[in-house]
């Protein structure tokens, strides 16, 4: 059985394949450039501006003149002097060498995870703070059939979840004041903090002790535990947490593995902040 809760965010779905996409005159000019990148970086060769629309089906003037910028500013180039056919330039083979690099931090970061939920045997978390609130950017599911699902992409509250309150108390105490007394601290289960006195008290222990804690706040019948992933500053990154149902797990049973997050954070900071 899995549970699902809260809204996912909407970010957008995988492009729509190259010919596919309809009226694609209201494309924004930016996604044209990309998609022409695109276009060319999956042929085999050099290509026309012709051969790149038909797989576009954009008008044709345009894709002419967003080639030939892209080769003023140096990511495309002319097969020969005379030639109508485009290459990669050194800008765009140096963005792909540059995001093909990059890469090795999710695969890092998810290596970690996978070690930590090995060890909890929960779903582990990667969750960063954004304007709306907390966002999973990588997780790891549990094995088990009953589990609680909270995909990648969903957004959740600041107030009532381990993963916003440990970005919470790790802000100075002032700010964090300042932070709560701007939260709609919308009452989601009868353990939700719904004022600002109880939530700065409990921000303020989670801040002591290293790490946060929903005791059955932002969903009945789930607890969960966070811990703050630092730079080599200590400055806050983002929040390695793991939940699961109370039929499964408690409060005490996820503090009694806090140290395996702990853990977690640490190499977390060491594989991709290089310290």
């Amino acid at each position: 059985m899995i549970l699902t809760k809260y809204k996912e965010g909407c970010p957008p779905g995988p492009a729509r394949r190259a010919g596919l996409m309809p009226q694609a005159e209201r494309i924004p000019t930016n996604l044209r450039t990309l998609m022409i990148v695109e276009v060319l970086g999956r042929s085999d060769g050099a290509m026309t501006a012709t051969e790149i629309n038909s797989a576009l089906g954009l008008p044709k003037q345009t894709v002419h003149r967003l080639c030939t910028t892209l080769e003023a500013a140096g990511f495309l180039m002319r097969q020969g002097s005379n030639s109508k056919r485009y290459l990669p330039a050194r800008r765009l083979r140096d963005l792909g060498a540059g995001l093909l690099f990059s890469s090795h931090s999710h695969i890092a970061r998810h290596q970690v995870l996978l070690d930590v939920a090995r060890q909890v045997r929960e779903t582990v978390n990667f969750v960063v703070p954004e304007e709306t609130g907390m966002s999973y950017l990588d997780r790891v599911e549990t094995d088990w059939p009953f589990r609680i699902q909270l995909p990648v992409g969903t957004n959740v509250p600041f107030h009532c979840t381990a993963s916003g309150k440990a970005y919470m108390a790790s802000l100075p105490p002032a700010t964090r004041r300042g932070f709560v007394a701007g939260l709609d601290l919308e009452r989601l289960t009868a353990r939700t903090h719904t004022s600002a006195e109880p939530l700065l008290d409990d921000l303020a222990l989670t801040a002591r002790r290293g790490y946060a804690l929903d005791d059955e706040e932002f969903m009945d019948g789930m607890v969960a535990i966070a811990v703050p992933v630092v730079d080599a500053k200590g400055r806050y990154v983002a929040s390695l947490a793991f939940h699961g149902p109370v039929q499964r797990i408690s409060i005490e049973h996820a503090i009694a593995r806090k140290e395996v997050l702990l853990d977690g954070a640490r190499r977390l900071r060491d594989a991709l902040l290089g310290t």
